[in-house]
């Protein structure tokens, strides 16, 4: 007790404040200050036991009462103590909870360990565990390898009855195993919590939802927990807006100390930068722009690894129209052409915020590294003094100024034309420029990242000047 007579209070977030340690001495380290503060005054513990699974003052109460210091602290603390602090249940009040993030991440294993928490804490819970399928509720979130039964705490006994589809703890507790693809059958049963797994995947996602929802009425606070990989579905976009939702976010890579190697390596290589690595590695949430000149599509279906051989390569720029930390994005995109006829992206060295002597050696460096046999330039924004800039750096350095008659959308539609009819291939992945790409709208609009496309400009005066002018340069092979 402090001088004053009061309790000292416990660290509301034990797990944030010691990342640094291995999970060894992490859990060594709580279970010692949960043990001392448990034994010095039950009442300190309160502030986990409200946020874990929402108890009232009176269920707190009885629980505390009940239950010996040790078995209070193992529960406690077990998976706390191994979780990263977004794998935890948020603070404050809050409905839902969504966890949003890519393969790997430790999604499954977050919602088994806050099922066991509500398990523990509330004896007469009623649960639900809603999959995509009957089936991969009972292989993922019960029987998997980071399911329910796999990580049920020391001591405490968790029973799976497959015939009911339902799993029974030794203190009462119960959850039931239910089917996305059957919205309907959540109609009726009442529950104090939900945990539903890899909710982008369900065929009746909205129907369950709000089915769901009508179900969540037992106890003060009954509470929902979403796991998933992120798809651009209209009601994951309308939860993540809605204010009682508590969103964490997070990638493959945040819980790399407990995957292979290899696999890391692995899908890095294969996926790393893609719509698919985007989604399904970093968890972000990549939207198609309704309207838009590209989608993601074109680009997929024919990225390559490396270029064939080619029979003339430029380097284009978009200079911005001002210089500082500040200004625009200075794009500049390298594009080949093929023997084969096909324009290849080949590089984007694209720089922000430098100084027009600086930009101007970042394109003198691209058009070295790439054999450019030209530079294309435009010079709405500086006029001579865009080529006076990049001759200063190099003064044979064969450039082609390009005036902009018509609006970046309007420029930008036939360069489109040729992704759809297959003539264009991105030899590596580029996700800022075709972030802007997927940006650009019918009708001249701008819906991408940034002020302006500068990156998407610097391409379309590329792929013009290699596949849309009559003249071009006798054929001669290299290689990039």
């Amino acid at each position: 007790m402090s001088a004053g007579g009061e309790a000292p209070q416990p660290n509301p977030t034990p797990v944030a404040t010691r990342q640094h340690l291995t999970a060894p001495k992490r859990r060594e380290l709580a279970t010692l200050e949960c043990t001392v503060a448990v034994a010095k005054a039950k009442p300190d513990a309160r502030w986990l036991l409200r946020e874990s699974a929402a108890l009232d003052e009176a269920q707190i109460r009885l629980l505390v009462q009940n239950v010996d210091d040790a078995s209070l602290a193992e529960m406690l603390f077990s998976w706390r103590v191994l979780a990263r602090h977004e794998q935890l249940p948020p603070a404050g009040d809050w409905d839902s909870w969504l966890i949003l993030a890519g393969r790997g991440f430790g999604k499954t294993r977050a919602g088994a360990g806050w099922v066991h928490e509500c398990a523990a804490l509330l004896p007469d819970a009623r649960i639900a565990l809603i999959g995509a399928t009957l089936g991969d509720a009972r292989a993922v979130m019960v029987e998997g390898e980071s399911g329910i039964l796999a990580t049920a705490p020391p001591g405490v006994g968790v029973t799976f009855e497959p015939s009911r589809r339902r799993l029974v703890w030794d203190n009462g507790a119960q959850a039931t195993l239910i089917s996305a693809e059957q919205p309907e059958s959540l109609r009726g049963p009442q529950f104090h919590f939900a945990w539903g797994d890899e909710a982008a995947r369900w065929k009746h996602a909205a129907a369950t939802l709000a089915n769901l929802r009508l179900g969540l009425r037992l106890g003060d606070k009954p509470r929902l927990l979403l796991t998933t990989t992120p798809k651009p579905l209209s009601w994951l976009k309308a939860l993540l807006a809605d204010e009682a939702c508590k969103v964490a976010r997070g990638g493959t890579l945040d819980n790399a100390e407990n995957l292979p190697n290899a696999f890391i390596n692995a899908v890095l290589r294969d996926y790393g930068g893609t719509r698919l690595g985007r989604q399904e590695i970093a968890g972000e949430l990549i939207e198609e722009v309704e309207g838009a000149l590209w989608t993601r599509g074109m680009f997929e279906a024919h990225r390559l690894r490396a270029a064939p051989a080619l029979v003339r390569v430029v380097v284009a720029v978009d200079p911005p129209a001002s210089s500082g930390a500040n200004a625009d994005c200075c794009g500049i995109i390298a594009v080949g052409l093929g023997t084969d006829g096909r324009g290849y992206v080949l590089g984007d060295r694209s720089v922000q915020g430098l100084t027009p002597d600086n930009w101007a050696r970042a394109v003198v460096a691209a058009a070295d590294d790439y054999s450019a046999d030209k530079v294309i330039a435009e010079v709405n924004n500086g006029g001579e003094m865009v080529v006076q800039v990049m001759r200063a750096i190099d003064a044979n350095l064969p450039v082609k100024a390009v005036h902009a008659a018509r609006g970046k959308v309007a420029r930008a539609e036939p360069v489109a034309s040729l992704y759809a009819e297959k003539k264009v291939s991105h030899v590596g992945v580029f996700p800022a420029l075709e972030d802007e790409l997927c940006g650009l709208v019918t009708g001249g609009t701008y819906a991408g990242p940034g002020r302006s496309p500068d990156r998407a400009d610097a391409l379309v005066w590329a792929l013009s000047e290699l596949l849309l002018r009559e003249q071009r340069a006798g054929p001669r092979v290299r290689s990039v």
